[in-house]
């Protein structure tokens, strides 16, 4: 008897505690749920839902969608929304719609545009594209300067061709500078040359250099040599106009002779 008795009472013991994992199961499945709910994830089971908590979450996501739709982030479901709320949120979104039109920022449906802000947009991208025109941009449409506007665009662009040339700058089309044009940039480019070769700055073509301009551009770089070599420099022995032209060998010793003087000169 009192091992029918001590049998039962396991059995007891089983039942329960399985009766009480199940009830912590379904409590956190439910809790769960709430939170896939109020987060707004498709995960969301409304049927699992006490009657409050259901009213609660119905409101909230109203809330959510309506705030995506006010502020056009996120998806908007207007299907959702009451007349009162469809008519803002209508008002808001040709508001942006006009807003990215006006400013070229974000998406334009034009067909969403008042006929006022039909023709303000309009006046706005003429004045861009003539901008674009002007200050030489890729997006220049020429279809739409009117023709008193292309013949002062096709001035300035190639005033701007000739201070690029003129600077070095890039691009310079040289085959649309006119024959005084190209002698003056012409000059530019060679002084330009012979400052890079004798400064050792940018690029240096000592093919280009006249027979004068070789020998003094030498002759600086054979001072430069041995200013490097005084200092234990890297560069020291690196002269391109040497190496090009070995006739200019014997200017490198011009430096260090008169470096020579100028102590023979104080120790006296």
């Amino acid at each position: 008897m009192r091992r029918i008795v001590t049998i039962l009472l396991v059995l007891f013991g089983v039942f329960v505690c399985e009766g009480f994992g199940q009830l912590s199961h379904l409590s956190g499945s439910k809790a769960q749920n709430l939170r896939d709910c109020m987060d707004g994830f498709e995960t969301c089971d409304h049927a699992l839902l006490s009657p409050s908590q259901a009213t609660e979450i119905a409101t909230l996501q109203h809330s959510q969608n309506l705030w995506a739709c006010l502020t056009g982030y996120g998806e908007c479901d207007h299907s959702s929304l009451t007349p009162k709320e469809s008519k803002q949120v209508a008002a808001l979104e040709q508001r942006r719609n006009a807003l990215a039109c006006e400013t070229t920022i974000g998406i334009c449906d034009k067909s969403f545009l008042t006929p006022s802000q039909t023709e303000e947009v309009a006046r706005i991208q003429k004045e861009q594209n003539q901008l674009s025109c002007e200050t030489g941009e890729a997006t220049c449409d020429y279809s739409l300067l009117p023709p008193s506007e292309i013949a002062r665009v096709q001035r300035l662009e190639r005033e701007h061709n000739l201070l690029a040339c003129q600077t070095a700058q890039y691009p310079c089309d040289k085959s649309s500078l006119t024959p005084s044009e190209s002698r003056e940039v012409a000059k530019f480019d060679s002084l330009n040359n012979f400052l890079a070769c004798k400064t050792g700055n940018g690029y240096c073509d000592s093919s280009l250099l006249s027979p004068t301009q070789a020998k003094e551009a030498a002759v600086i770089q054979g001072q430069r040599n041995t200013l490097a070599c005084e200092a234990n420099d890297l560069t020291c022995g690196q002269s391109s106009l040497l190496s090009v032209d070995p006739s200019l060998q014997n200017i490198q010793s011009v430096r260090p002779t008169t470096m020579a003087r100028a102590d023979h000169s104080v120790h006296r």
